[in-house]
């Protein structure tokens, strides 16, 4: 893991805040961090909707949004760049 500043997220502020309404950009699978689910199981499907819960980091670099997907009802952990706003789109 390379400590250049340009690939510390965390030095910016978030993408996304609590209650906002987001888009999953692509399926997702539990690495083991999901109850309930076996490991390589899908979680979220590429699409599906959810809302950002909270903001928290990992590793001091990056932001993880936890986002309550509704349809699936599960809480997972989502990367910025795994998540588009929808909340966002509508407001422009």
């Amino acid at each position: 893991m390379s400590t250049d500043d340009r690939e510390i997220e965390i030095y910016g502020p978030p993408a996304f805040e609590p209650g906002e309404k987001v888009r999953a950009r692509k399926h997702i699978r539990n690495d083991g961090t999901v109850a309930g689910s076996d490991v390589g199981d899908r979680v979220v499907s590429k699409g599906e909707v959810g809302y950002v819960r909270d903001i928290g980091t990992f590793l001091n670099q990056f932001y993880i949004y936890a986002v309550e997907f509704v349809d699936s009802r599960s809480i997972v952990g989502m990367r910025r760049d795994e998540l588009v706003s929808l909340d966002k789109e509508t407001a422009q």
